[in-house]
């Protein structure tokens, strides 16, 4: 049995930079857990295995994890915790073997972490300066700053940070002043970030302390997983921003609330076997190939395939399937009656849909799929591009030809064509083949 949960988070009025998480209906979604011994498995929103663990009583264990201990071992498994699996044992001695066989196989990354003591990266928020900087720093000390972390994932960090800095726009430079002692002119004007106003410039004295810190206010609380507290206070701004007629300020803000929005994912918790987490982690190696074979920056979770079908040049039908990590996502399958082009012209369908389809998700403000792919060649894939562009997003996007099975991509003069017993490969071939038949 599957069991939903949605994060909700509150506040510490005791200690309002204590990382607190409320789980609406979880406590009583975790009481449905036997309470015998077993091992339970946590996994990331792209289904990898981030810890496992092994319980005497795995209810009171898993319980124990959303409690507020405040501890850092707690708060970095809650921060990209989305789904729980657990197997029952017979013993606590059964518990612990199987423990160690699936640590040993999968080597989850907080296992990893805490048992061969390596130095993980915090993020580092100077309070204490006048215009605080965030950074990444091996070495947590008790000197009045904030820390964050710590993050085993660097890589992923590191794009975080970007987002981050981009959004939120503190300064990056190690420049050492205060507001009543700037620095000079010529040491700053060829700043990048200066230049690209992705800084608020405290050098140059066009912000007081005052106003720099209230700004990273929303930082600091995005970093403390504060995200609705968070979105009401950029609502309120935008509808103040729009109220002022500043309508590009009220657009920036709309999309902040909308990747927030984004972070409210489910908690899935349910029993499974050895050979069910087999079966799960082979998914997770063949969406891990994918991504590193088409070369994407984000793990390829949510996949939508089309399709056009037509019989002898009549009643054509676009068809749309989405997979999610792997499997069929049934509810969010579509379909498309042809109303702009007649006679038979599959490229000129295919534009159609797409543009269709991604019209009214980005007018609704709903979530986008991580890969788009077209059953067809490069014409197929021009035309839906086109698509893309003209709604000015930017989304991978491929195209996959029967004929030889080469998969080609924007940009690229050349078809990648992949094993034949590649598990990627498969995959998409799975979606094609169930976007044709669906159609």
């Amino acid at each position: 049995m599957i069991y939903h949960a949605r994060y909700i988070f509150g506040s510490d009025k005791s200690d309002p930079y204590k990382n607190i998480i409320y789980i609406m209906n979880l406590k009583e979604r975790i009481k449905n857990i036997p309470n015998k011994p077993g091992v339970y498995i946590m996994r990331d929103a792209t289904a990898k295995i981030i810890y496992i663990g092994k319980a005497i009583r795995l209810r009171n264990r898993i319980n124990s994890y959303f409690r507020n201990d405040g501890t850092s071992k707690n708060s970095a498994i809650l921060s990209s915790l989305r789904h729980i699996d657990f197997i029952l044992a017979a013993s606590e001695s059964e518990a612990l073997v199987l423990e160690n066989q699936l640590i040993k196989e999968y080597q989850p990354y907080y296992n990893v972490m805490w048992r061969d003591d390596k130095s993980y990266p915090y993020l580092k928020l100077t309070i204490k300066e006048d215009f605080p900087r965030l950074f990444l720093t091996r070495k947590k000390i008790n000197d009045g700053n904030q820390y964050f972390g710590p993050y085993p994932q660097s890589g992923q960090i590191s794009y975080l940070l970007k987002w981050l800095q981009k959004t939120f726009k503190w300064r990056p430079c190690r420049l050492d002043f205060q507001y009543v002692s700037l620095p000079r002119e010529n040491k700053i004007k060829s700043c990048l970030y200066l230049q690209t106003d992705k800084c608020y410039a405290p050098c140059l004295g066009k912000i007081t302390p005052k106003e720099y810190k209230r700004n990273l206010n929303g930082l600091s609380l995005f970093l403390r997983g504060r995200y609705k507290y968070l979105a009401k206070i950029w609502e309120k701004e935008m509808r103040q921003a729009s109220k002022n007629l500043k309508f590009e300020k009220a657009s920036e803000l709309r999309n902040r609330i909308q990747a927030l929005n984004q972070i409210h994912e489910k908690i899935t918790i349910r029993e499974i076997t050895p050979g069910d987490l087999t079966l799960s982690l082979n998914t997770t190696k063949t969406l891990e190939e994918l991504k590193n074979v088409l070369s994407l920056l984000n793990w390829p979770s949510i996949i939508e395939g089309f399709d056009i079908s037509n019989i002898s040049g009549y009643e054509p039908v676009g068809s749309m399937v989405r997979f999610h990590n792997g499997k069929p996502d049934k509810n969010n399958y579509r379909k498309f009656k042809i109303k702009t082009v007649q006679g038979i012209n599959d490229t000129a369908m295919i534009k159609e849909v797409v543009y269709r389809r991604y019209n009214r998700l980005k007018n609704e403000s709903k979530e986008l799929p991580d890969l788009i792919l077209i059953d067809g060649g490069k014409g197929q894939l021009s035309s839906a591009s086109l698509s893309l562009n003209n709604l000015k997003l930017d989304i991978p996007i491929i195209s996959l030809a029967k004929k030889e099975e080469e998969i080609f991509m924007p940009g690229k003069n050349k078809p990648l064509k992949l094993p034949k017993d590649s598990s990627a490969l498969h995959l998409l071939q799975k979606i094609r083949d169930e976007a044709h038949r669906f159609a």
